[in-house]
């Protein structure tokens, strides 16, 4: 069986300190590497949701 389709993600900036110092990390595959908090992070896409918030919370 293939592997599903994956589209890099390129973040804007840091999730963590905001800083817009990133490039692409070595390991894993498709991570971003920050220059100023060195942290290494993934972005991912989950889906489209099917339902809207408004309408879940109805008790």
């Amino acid at each position: 069986m293939s592997e599903p389709f994956q589209r890099t993600l390129a973040p804007f900036y840091c999730p963590y300190c905001g800083e817009e110092t990133l490039r692409p990390a070595a390991q894993p595959t498709g991570a971003w590497h920050c220059d100023s908090c060195l942290r290494i992070f993934e972005l991912h896409f989950h889906g489209v949701s099917t339902y809207r918030e408004s309408e879940a919370a109805t008790w």
